[in-house]
C-alpha cells in the first residue's frame, strides 16, 4: 500500500465513524446519508485511489479542473458532483461529464442546462442551492445560492426543463445574516424547505450540506448527503 493511499484510507475511516457516530447520535441509520468527497485541487490520481477505498460520490468546484479530471477517470464507477458557481458558457461543458448540478441558483442557468443536457443527451440532476445569508428579495447570496423566496420559482423550472431532473436542495453554511455561526440552524432551516417542496416534488429527496468543520450538525439536521474535502484528502495544495 503506497504512502499516500494508506493516508486516504486513514482519513476516510476517520470520517466515517465521524458520520456513523453523528447518525447514531441523531436516531438515524448510516445509510441515510452518503459522502460526497470534495476532490478540487487534487490530482486524479487521488481520485482514483479514492474509487480503490470505496468512494463512489466525488465533487468539484471548478469546470476547468473538473472537465480534464473527469475525462482522465471515465472508466471508474463514480457519480461526479459539480457544487461551486457556475456561469451559463461552462453549461455545456458540465454537462458532458457531472451527473449532478448541487448549484443552480437563477433560471438563466436552468435553461442553459436544460439546452445542454438536451444537446449532450444526458438527463441531468440538480439541486437548488439555498443562500440562508440572502433576504427576501435579494437575488442571491454571498457565497452563491438563491434566496429563500426563490427557492420555489426555481424548484418549478427545474421539474418543467427537458434533460434535467429536480432532485432536492444544497446549502453552504452562511458566515453573514441570522444563522452566522448557527449550522446545524441553518441545515434545519434548508430541511424545512426540501420538506415543504417534497409536497409538490416528491421524489426532490436529496438535501447536501455540511462539509469537513461541521458534517455532524448536517447529519443532526436531517442532511442526506454531506460535501467532504479537507478531511479526506488534507489541507487543500495552491495550484501554480
Amino acid at each position: 500500500m503506497t504512502d499516500r493511499r494508506a493516508e486516504l484510507a486513514a482519513n476516510l475511516a476517520r470520517v466515517e465513524e465521524r458520520i456513523s457516530s453523528a447518525c447514531a447520535a441523531a436516531g438515524r441509520k448510516r445509510e441515510e446519508v452518503t459522502l460526497i468527497v470534495v476532490t478540487k485541487t487534487y490530482p486524479a490520481s487521488d481520485v482514483r485511489l479514492l474509487a480503490e477505498l470505496g468512494v463512489r460520490h466525488v465533487a468539484e468546484n471548478k469546470d476547468q479542473e473538473a472537465a480534464p479530471k473527469a475525462a482522465d477517470c471515465a472508466d471508474l464507477p463514480l457519480v461526479w458532483h459539480f457544487v461551486g458557481q457556475l456561469q451559463t458558457n461552462k453549461a455545456r461543458s458540465v454537462a458532458g461529464y457531472a451527473h449532478l448540478v448541487q448549484s443552480v441558483d437563477r433560471p438563466r442557468l436552468v435553461t442553459a442546462l436544460s439546452a445542454a443536457a438536451e444537446t449532450a443527451g444526458r438527463e441531468l440532476g440538480c439541486l437548488v442551492q439555498v443562500a440562508l445569508d440572502a433576504e427576501a428579495g435579494e437575488e442571491r447570496g454571498a457565497r452563491g445560492g438563491a434566496a429563500p423566496d426563490r427557492v420555489e420559482e426555481l424548484a418549478g423550472l427545474l421539474a418543467a426543463a427537458p434533460g434535467l431532473r429536480f432532485d432536492g436542495l444544497m446549502t453552504v453554511a452562511p458566515l453573514a445574516g441570522p444563522y452566522a455561526g448557527r449550522e446545524q440552524e441553518a441545515f434545519a432551516r434548508l430541511v424545512e424547505l426540501s420538506s415543504r417542496l417534497r409536497a409538490v416534488h416528491p421524489a426532490a429527496t436529496m438535501v447536501s450540506a455540511g462539509m469537513s468543520g461541521d458534517l455532524e450538525q448536517a447529519v443532526a439536521a436531517g442532511a442526506t448527503h454531506v460535501r467532504v474535502g479537507t478531511a479526506v484528502l488534507g489541507s487543500r495544495p495552491r495550484l501554480g
